[in-house]
């Protein structure tokens, strides 16, 4: 299928792109990585007058790495973000998120806050940006905003982002203190949508007791879920039996059936993959406080 016509512009500057989309609003839409976009093109989901190709904005191609979070800028690819060694240090959820997310193909040209935008349920990203309490940066003619992950997802394809803003940046917080972190997710097949995934945040005690466990899931419902653990599991040494947290996931769910799969499943799925992301995230947990005690000694 071919898609639709349209006019189009490749702006040199940040200020530029934002004239562009001040000017045409919602008839412009913004091309960066095009890996959900040019699909929706060429199958005529989407006939905008205006595309702004962001692909000379060689300023927004930076990931940003420190003690305090992970920021990436628009024009990242996947794979950048992926083989960073300052984003893998000091937030490891998002390169075991990245991996996983469709075909080396394509996350060699899409971008990690063009998925963000695109606000998928399905995708990975949306649901560990929820996670970690995460935000997205936004820029338009009359300045920038920052909007946080449990407002920015606004529906299914829906996000924060309004006609003539354009998304620039996106901050993932850094792993806290005495934490661990771990993603898993079940496709039909490699690089498929899943069927259900689950992203875990687990925080211990000096004691290596858990003081705080979530959760965030993709493919249950129609924006990104998260579930706080730590009422079923709090206080419970980190290699305690953590059943209760998935049974606690599959109560919160409520996700709806499609071909891929019904929606006792996927709820199901949701409590089976709770429990392996949270033995391995607590785990993480207690190896980090070893190591850091072994520093500190």
């Amino acid at each position: 299928m071919k898609p639709p016509a349209f006019d189009y512009s490749r702006p040199e500057s940040l200020d530029e792109a934002s004239g562009l989309l001040a000017e045409y609003g919602p008839d412009a839409k913004v091309l960066a990585g095009g890996q959900s976009l040019l699909p929706l093109l060429s199958m005529r989901l989407i006939a905008p007058a205006r595309l702004v190709d962001i692909n000379r904005l060689a300023e927004l191609a930076y990931i940003r790495s420190g003690p305090d979070a992970v920021r990436v800028g628009a024009l990242a690819r996947h794979t950048a973000v992926l083989r960073d060694s300052g984003a893998r240090e000091h937030q490891p959820l998002l390169a075991e998120a990245l991996a996983v997310i469709a075909h080396p193909t394509i996350r060699n040209r899409g971008t990690s806050v063009g998925s963000l935008v695109h606000a998928d349920p399905a995708a990975e990203l949306p649901a560990v940006l929820c996670l970690l309490g995460g935000s997205v940066t936004v820029a338009s003619a009359a300045g920038q905003r920052t909007v946080p992950a449990g407002e920015f997802f606004t529906g299914p394809l829906e996000s924060a982002v309004q006609p003539g803003e354009l998304a620039i940046e996106a901050a993932f917080p850094a792993l806290p203190a005495r934490a661990g972190a771990a993603f898993v997710e079940v496709s039909r097949r490699h690089g498929d949508y899943a069927v259900c995934g689950v992203a875990v945040l687990v925080q211990l005690d000096a004691d290596l007791r858990i003081s705080a466990a979530r959760a965030g899931y993709l493919s249950v419902s129609s924006t990104p879920l998260v579930v706080d653990l730590t009422e079923a599991i709090g206080g419970r040494p980190f290699d305690a039996d953590l059943s209760a947290a998935a049974a606690l996931a599959r109560q919160s769910v409520d996700p709806e059936p499609d071909i891929h799969a019904s929606a006792d499943y996927r709820r199901q799925l949701a409590g089976v993959l709770t429990g392996r992301a949270l033995a391995t995230a607590a785990r993480r947990a207690a190896d980090e406080v070893a190591r850091a005690a072994g520093v500190a000694a």
